[in-house]
């Protein structure tokens, strides 16, 4: 991504990544060039050198490298500070999206047919009896649908097998990495091969 990018665009996408103020991130870039270090949030920058009009910066997080590059004395120069605009890039676009996809935790409400990684927070509401289905594999499993819900809603999710007995009515839960679909024209959330369903109290 370094290679690829100007210097303000990884910047910026440094100061997001790492939750700093991109201003701060500016000046204390600053501030390294000419007291060869300084600090901002969890970033410790230091002043490496100079090279053909670049200035080398050594960024760390504690013990750890964040990276190593030259930005053009120019970038530092300038009166506005541009790392801010370049925030709003398609690059920083991408990555926001996969940030919050990755991480995110949705309300019911939220939640769209079709929509994968979910995780959630619910209380059970009521759990179906069971009943015995012949699957695609060939053979029998138990299915059961909970109702769950949230201050925002309420979901049909789908249990399979051990899954059933391993909540109850009234259980707070966290899922993981769900799924949702439709079926019989209601919105319902799966719990595939990755996904995880867990109790985290009533």
């Amino acid at each position: 991504m370094r290679n690829k990018a100007s210097p303000g665009e990884y910047l910026a996408f440094l100061s997001i990544k790492y939750e700093v103020d991109p201003d701060k991130l500016f000046y204390a870039l600053i501030s390294a060039w000419k007291n060869e270090k300084s600090t901002c949030g969890n970033l410790s920058i230091e002043c490496r050198g100079k090279q053909k009009g670049k200035v080398i910066f050594l960024i760390t997080n504690g013990q750890k490298v964040v990276a190593q590059f030259p930005i053009p004395e120019e970038f530092l120069l300038e009166e506005n500070n541009s790392i801010k605009d370049f925030r709003e890039t398609e690059m920083l676009r991408r990555h926001l999206v996969k940030k919050y996809s990755e991480k995110r935790s949705f309300q019911i409400r939220d939640l769209r047919i079709g929509m994968k990684k979910v995780n959630l927070k619910a209380k059970v509401v009521e759990i179906a009896r069971p009943t015995l289905v012949f699957t695609r594999f060939g053979n029998y499993a138990s299915v059961a649908n909970a109702l769950i819900a949230d201050e925002t809603g309420t979901i049909k999710l789908c249990l399979w097998n051990e899954q059933i007995s391993s909540v109850s009515t009234g259980a707070n839960i966290q899922i993981e990495n769900a799924s949702t679909s439709t079926f019989r024209g209601e919105r319902q959330l799966r719990i595939g091969k990755k996904g995880t369903l867990r109790n985290v109290g009533t």
